[in-house]
This record gives C-alpha cells, sequence and structure tokens, in this order.
C-alpha cells in the first residue's frame, strides 16, 4: 500500500481506554496509599517511617504507562506482585488500622495486575485486527 492510500491510524478500543485509565489509577491509588499509610495512618514508628519509600520504585512505571508504552504494562505485571505479597503479609500480621490498609494495597495490586494484563492482551487484539484489515486492503485488486 503507497503513502496516499494508507488508512489513518486508528484510534484505541474503548476496552484498551479504560483498562489503560484503570492501571494508571490502580497505580496512583498504591503511590498515595503507600505515603499515607507510612507517614499519617498508621506508621511503624510514630511520625513517621523510612517505609514510605516503598513507593518510590512505583514511580517508575507511572511514566511509562502515562506514555502507553507496552513494555511498562508488561513488567509492572511483575512487580505488583511484591506490593501484593507485602500486603499479604501485612494483613495477617500487623494490627488494626495497618492490616485493613494492608487489604486495600492488595485489592489495588489485584486491580493494577488485571487492569495491565487486560490492557496487553486487548492492545494485541487490535494491533492484530489492525494488521488484518491491512492485509486484506492490500490483497485486493486494483481498480
Amino acid at each position: 500500500m503507497n503513502a496516499q492510500n494508507t488508512p489513518p491510524p486508528t484510534p484505541p478500543s474503548s476496552s484498551v481506554a479504560l483498562t489503560r485509565f484503570l492501571a494508571v489509577g490502580s497505580l496512583l491509588g498504591l503511590i498515595v496509599l503507600g505515603l499515607a499509610w507510612e507517614l499519617v495512618l498508621a506508621p511503624v514508628r510514630p511520625g513517621g517511617s523510612l517505609l514510605a519509600l516503598k513507593v518510590l520504585p512505583l514511580c517508575l512505571p507511572l511514566i511509562g504507562l502515562l506514555k502507553n508504552r507496552m513494555y511498562t504494562h508488561r513488567w509492572v505485571t511483575l512487580m505488583v506482585w511484591l506490593y501484593f505479597t507485602e500486603g499479604v503479609v501485612r494483613a495477617y500480621s500487623d494490627r488494626p488500622p495497618s492490616n485493613y490498609l494492608a487489604m486495600v494495597e492488595i485489592a489495588l495490586c489485584l486491580s493494577l495486575f488485571a487492569a495491565s494484563a487486560l490492557h496487553i492482551r486487548w492492545r494485541f487484539r487490535d494491533l492484530r485486527n489492525k494488521a488484518a484489515l491491512e492485509a486484506a486492503a492490500d490483497a485486493k485488486p486494483a481498480q
């Protein structure tokens, strides 16, 4: 297909956009929860603790998710399990209110994982469909 006949780029489907929105929202929720938890709501030590630094690694994928990078969605699905594990351990070992915050962390981690995994799957589906449409357009005889 020559440059004059190329179809305009197709916008992402609404499901892909929704999963990206949910992934970014869940990641922002994890960052805010981690900071609030360790500095204000239920710090390990009165006045806050250095455990608030655990949110720094979450800032790296935030940039990639905001730029809609597929690679970031892929590796954030692996990284989120570290925070999930922390949430599970603290949900069973900490006392209230810290254990309730850990349960919120678990929910946010599961939400982030599901949103990123579905985003990857549906974005590849859209790319595959676009490639099939372009191949079909190329296969049509010129008139």
